[in-house]
Parts: C-alpha cells; sequence; structure tokens
C-alpha cells in the first residue's frame, strides 16, 4: 500500500511539474484603440498608469501591426495565421447577408480554417475567449467553441458590441440575457440636453467579461491555459459608467456630441471617451492581479495589443470622428497618416506591449516590425508547440526574448477590399500603397520610406520603380482569391 501511496504521490508530482512547465499565455487586444493613446506611447492626456506598468516590466514595440484596418478581418489574420491575401475573412460582413439562417454574427470561417487556440486546445491547454468574437455565428463553422475555445463569453457578433448594455452576452451556446432593457448603440438627438443617465443601463457588460477572465485564470492556474481577451473598448458607442466619466476635468466639454456621426449621443465626449480607455486599463490592471494572485505570473506571457487604429471622421459638418471620438484633442494617432479603415500606418500600426518576467527584457523599446500574421508561429515558439504549415507570418520570438531590433525577412501584406479597396506591401522599410482599387478611378501606386517618414507625408514612388516591382511580384505570390470578399488586385488579376 504505501509502494502504491508513493507511486500515485510521484506521478502527481510529476503531473504537476510538468504543468508547471508549460508557459500560460494571455493574448489581449483592444478594440479601435490608436498608437498614440497610451500613456507609455506618448498620451498626455488619458493616464494607462496599468498599460505603463507592463510596459516597464516587460517590451513596448514601435512597429507593430494589425492584421487588417477593420474588426473582423484583423482577428482573422490573428487567429488563422494568414495575412490578408490568404485570409478568409477580409472585410465586416454580417453573416446573415449570405446566410440568412443566421440573426446575428459575422460571416463566419470555415472548418478548415485552423486557429491558434485549437493548437492550444490540442497540446492539453485550458482554452478560454472573453470579449468580442467576430468570426462566425453561434452554431456555425465559426462558432468558438469549434475553434479552439473551451469557454467563450461575450459578444458574438460585432454589431450587437455596438451597445455596452446589450440585451444578451453568449455563454458558449447559452443566450445569456444581462438587460430586460438594452440601451441601443445607435440613435441621435439634433436638440435638448444630453443627458448621460439616459443612455446607461442595468447591466454593463465589460465588468461581467473581466470578472469572467479572472475567474478563468483562478480556476486554470494549476494546468496550463491560453486566454483570449478582446476587449471593446474604446469601440464607440460611448457608454462609460458615470464614475469613470467623472474622473475627467469637465472644462474639457464645451458642446454634446449628438450622435451626427453614428453611434449615440454623450453629453461629455472627451471624458466619455477618455474613461473607456482608461476602463481597459484598469482592466488589464486587474488581469495582472489575477495572475499575480493564482501564483502564475512568472510564468505567463502577456500580450497586448489593438486589433486596428483608432476611429476615423465622417462629416466634414462635425469636428468629431465616429461615435464622438476626437482624435485631434488626444493626438490619437501622433504623427501617423490615416485612421481606421486606412491602410495607411495610422490605420494598421498600433501599441504592442509583451512581458515574460525573467525572458522578455524589462522596460525595452524595440523598432522590430511585425504584425498580426506573424502571432501564430511566435506563440508556438514561446510554448514550444510544433508550428502548423502554410502559416504567413513568421517568428517574432527571438526578436521579442532578444531585445534588440531585428528585421522582417518576408513581405507583410494587406489586401482590404472594404473602404473602396486598398492594399499595402510592406518590404523591409518601405512601403507601397494602393487606393481606390473598387472604384472607376483606381489610385497609383504610392511608396514610403516608413523608417525615415513614419507619417507617410513624401511619397517617392517615381524613383521607387524597383519597390513598386518588387510588391507587384510579392502580390503575385500571395493573394489568392475569395468569392466572399472579391476585390481585384494589380499585377495579380489574369496570372
Amino acid at each position: 500500500m504505501k509502494r502504491i501511496l508513493a507511486l500515485c504521490c510521484f506521478l502527481a508530482t510529476t503531473v504537476a511539474s510538468h504543468a508547471a512547465e508549460k508557459l500560460n499565455v494571455v493574448f489581449i487586444i483592444a478594440d479601435d484603440l490608436g498608437w498614440g493613446e497610451l500613456g507609455c506611447y506618448g498620451q498626455e492626456k488619458i493616464p494607462t498608469p496599468n498599460l505603463d506598468k507592463l510596459a516597464k516590466q516587460g517590451s513596448r514595440f514601435t512597429e507593430h501591426y494589425s492584421g487588417a484596418p477593420v474588426c473582423a478581418p484583423s482577428r482573422c489574420v490573428l487567429m488563422t495565421g494568414k495575412h490578408l491575401g490568404h485570409a478568409e475573412i477580409r472585410g465586416n460582413m454580417q453573416a446573415k447577408k449570405l446566410l440568412p439562417q443566421y440573426e446575428e454574427g459575422q460571416y463566419p470561417i470555415s472548418e478548415k480554417a485552423r486557429t491558434i487556440a485549437q493548437v492550444f486546445r490540442e497540446a492539453g491547454y485550458a482554452t478560454g475567449a472573453m470579449g468580442k468574437w467576430g468570426l462566425g455565428p453561434v452554431g456555425s463553422t465559426g462558432d468558438p467553441n469549434t475553434k479552439g475555445f473551451d469557454l467563450f463569453f461575450g459578444y458574438n457578433c460585432q454589431s450587437v458590441a455596438h451597445s455596452y448594455y446589450p440585451d444578451h452576452l453568449w455563454r458558449n451556446a447559452e443566450k445569456v440575457i444581462i438587460n430586460q432593457k438594452p440601451i441601443p448603440g445607435h440613435a441621435k438627438q439634433p436638440e435638448g440636453e444630453v443627458k448621460l443617465e439616459e443612455w446607461i443601463g442595468e447591466t454593463y457588460a465589460p465588468k461581467l467579461m473581466i470578472a469572467e477572465a479572472e475567474k478563468f485564470i483562478a480556476d486554470s492556474a494549476k494546468k496550463p491555459f491560453f486566454l483570449y481577451l478582446a476587449f471593446i473598448e474604446p469601440h464607440v458607442s460611448m457608454h462609460p459608467p458615470k464614475e469613470s466619466v467623472e474622473k475627467f476635468p469637465k472644462e474639457w466639454d464645451q458642446e454634446p456630441y449628438r450622435g451626427e456621426n453614428g453611434y449615440v449621443p454623450h453629453p461629455r465626449p472627451h471624458a466619455g471617451y477618455a474613461a473607456m480607455i482608461s476602463d481597459l486599463d484598469s482592466y488589464v490592471g486587474r488581469v495582472m492581479d489575477s495572475l499575480d494572485k493564482a501564483g502564475v505570473a512568472e510564468h505567463t506571457l502577456i500580450v497586448f495589443t489593438s486589433d486596428n487604429g483608432t476611429t476615423h471622421g465622417r462629416s466634414a459638418d462635425s469636428k468629431f470622428h465616429v461615435g464622438g471620438a476626437d482624435a485631434k484633442f488626444f493626438n490619437s494617432t501622433a504623427d501617423l497618416r490615416g485612421f481606421k479603415g486606412s491602410v495607411y500606418e495610422g490605420g494598421i500600426r498600433v501599441p504592442m506591449i509583451a512581458r515574460l518576467p525573467g525572458k522578455i527584457p524589462a522596460g525595452v523599446v524595440n523598432d522590430s516590425p511585425g504584425y498580426f500574421a506573424d502571432w501564430f508561429p511566435t506563440l508556438c515558439d514561446a510554448v514550444g508547440l510544433t508550428k502548423p504549415e502554410g502559416l504567413d507570418g513568421e517568428s517574432l520570438w527571438p526578436a521579442i526574448i532578444g531585445g534588440k531590433t531585428v528585421a522582417h525577412t518576408k513581405p507583410m501584406v494587406w489586401v482590404f477590399p472594404e473602404y473602396m479597396g486598398q492594399i499595402a506591401v510592406r518590404i523591409g522599410d518601405k512601403k507601397a500603397v494602393r487606393q481606390g482599387l473598387k472604384t472607376k478611378k483606381p489610385g497609383g501606386w504610392e511608396v514610403y520610406d516608413i523608417a525615415a517618414d513614419r507619417s507617410e507625408k513624401n511619397d517617392i514612388a517615381v524613383s521607387s520603380a524597383e519597390v513598386i516591382q518588387q510588391a507587384e511580384e510579392v502580390l503575385k505570390k500571395e493573394v489568392s482569391g475569395n468569392a466572399i470578399f472579391p476585390m481585384e488586385v494589380p499585377a495579380v488579376a489574369g496570372k
């Protein structure tokens, strides 16, 4: 009996030791967070102490790019490791447009699409996702449970996520009603006093999602886990709690936002927008605290980034951008050109911070280029999993743990059929761009030297014939057809 007990103790210790050897991963993406909207990236008006702390404890990257200029395709690139030339999802299409059996959700990734979450789950990791999904309705081939997550809690549909007080969230396949009187995500109030209280509901969805994340960390601490947190801040509508808004100066706001550029009105739009970023920062702090309490912080890789740049403008008659955001007031893109929906730097260059105590150098600013297609191979390398064949990205792990700038050996590709059709190819420090590809008068090639001109003010296409030729050759090799999100790409059509 003693031998049996000793053997059981040995096996239990071995299992626990094996679990401890496996690195945990917490991957956090903000929604529409601009490159200049964190303190550690130069933001002067909105305090972000937790993210600044994360940057001090880890490394901050200055040339990291999202997978796309908008939500769903960016998430597709992240999850599948396929850039926009090969990604199944290249735009924000509602599923019901082609699949009327679904009432909500975006067009789904296919059954054959393989995600990083599936690889983690197959390796024995507990897998959880909280926040916004956007890659397929519940019950579809893109259902988060089908695509590798043991637990999903949050918004399945991006359109539902326009409200922070929605009717429901999803816990796996269960629709969880959280507001009997939901607040709409879109409304206008051309006249009269705009009252904050009229746009606040009973249950604030983000509070439920961060609490679920904390519980997942506590419940999973004894085994390796992969946690994907797709927070919805600071995507409009602006619905932050009153106490969050009141942290910011009243003199910031001399006029209300009335919903003229979409989403809902807000009496204090500058304070409201800052409150969303401040709340996002607090969620990151709670995640860090949860890892500390669970005793796994030293063995958990945290990555923080954003799905695309800050919200763009709409009407020249309003000083506000879509939803009441004011990128000029907050210097949201710093000196970068463009906003969400654009393949210029302001639309796709995003914050990225990575922390792993004892492995990733602390307090380092790293200029190594990279983008969302790189995360699949990077995370595989970080935790010691075999990378699937056919990934478009390259591992950033040597650059992340090395603490020095490492060149990106593969060209980075964006093929974006929305917002009139756009493409961009970055080769080394040169970036080639074309706009208006789905209009009657497509734009010609533009070329920028990103190292010397990150603001993309000086188009050097006239003297960059070789770069343009290289970009076209890349597109010929790296763009596949897509019947759901079609766009004729220069140099590819008819190949």
